[in-house]
């Protein structure tokens, strides 16, 4: 397995990436989510790229405007469009061989994907898109529709009923969440109704996956309307599917995509 670090620009900023394998026929471009750098959370958008490209696929990683290794001021997801094509411009330059290029973001990556509609992809694997207006708001409650659901989930696990039944749960912290479950839905955020439009202005194929322990996941799996993509969900699995089996679950998706 080969690693390179490649250097290009962006609106005259020097960005820097990462690729790992050879060259090949399909590739996967890795968006890093927030403000993470291009290795991802404990390293796991690394140890993936290294994972498929011993199966001879061919990954690009980087690092967004002033983000870890690359120059100039950071403008969150929303200003990131041009720095995502600048990206996938120097990987077609760097493997020329590509003719198919899909896009894997999570969290505000996948948010960023889909404001731009997908532009110049094959495929997107959308992954826990982020849906709430303040980009800082990481530790307000959960939406309405997304408590419903997790109540509603936990409600067909017998292991779950047990533990209400014998006193297991906390009553405050049930009395909470029953009261913000039967609060009001203040519907779908601007964003969300942006990224949606976006979206059914696509022509790009998607596919949308969310780890069922993360509210980023839920809340997004509750408010996106299946009718338009139904969301594929990881039981068990935290933000950054660092569980054993939500990391087999997520190569297992992106594997599918990349093979089809």
């Amino acid at each position: 397995m080969s690693r390179r670090h490649v250097t290009f620009q962006c609106q005259g900023e020097q960005l820097v990436g990462t690729i790992d394998g050879e060259d090949a026929a399909v590739g996967l471009l890795i968006v890093s989510g927030g403000n993470e750098i291009r290795s991802g959370a404990f390293g796991g958008q690394a140890a993936l790229a290294a994972r498929l490209a011993e199966l001879g696929f061919a990954v690009m990683r980087f690092d967004r405007r002033g983000i870890g290794d690359s120059e100039g001021q950071n403008s969150g997801f929303r200003g990131s469009a041009e720095d995502i094509r600048a990206a996938q411009g120097e990987f077609r330059r760097q493997c020329p061989s590509l003719t198919r290029i899909v896009a894997f973001g999570n969290c505000d990556a996948a948010s960023a994907l889909m404001l731009m509609g997908g532009e110049g992809f094959d495929h997107l694997i959308l992954s826990n898109p982020w849906i709430f207006e303040d980009e800082a708001d990481d530790a307000a409650p959960p939406p309405p529709d997304a408590i419903r659901a997790r109540y509603a989930q936990r409600l067909r696990d017998p292991k779950q009923v047990l533990r209400l039944f014998t006193g297991k749960v906390n009553a405050a912290s049930l009395k909470s969440g029953i009261k913000a479950a039967l609060s009001r839905s203040e519907g779908p955020s601007e964003l969300l109704t942006q990224m949606q439009r976006a979206m059914r202005d696509s022509a790009v194929p998607h596919t949308f996956l969310a780890a069922d322990n993360d509210r980023t996941g839920r809340a997004f799996a509750s408010a996106w309307a299946e009718d338009e993509a139904p969301v594929r969900r990881c039981e068990g699995a935290s933000h950054a599917y660092v569980e054993d089996h939500a990391r087999e679950w997520l190569d297992e998706q992106i594997l599918g995509i990349l093979l089809g």
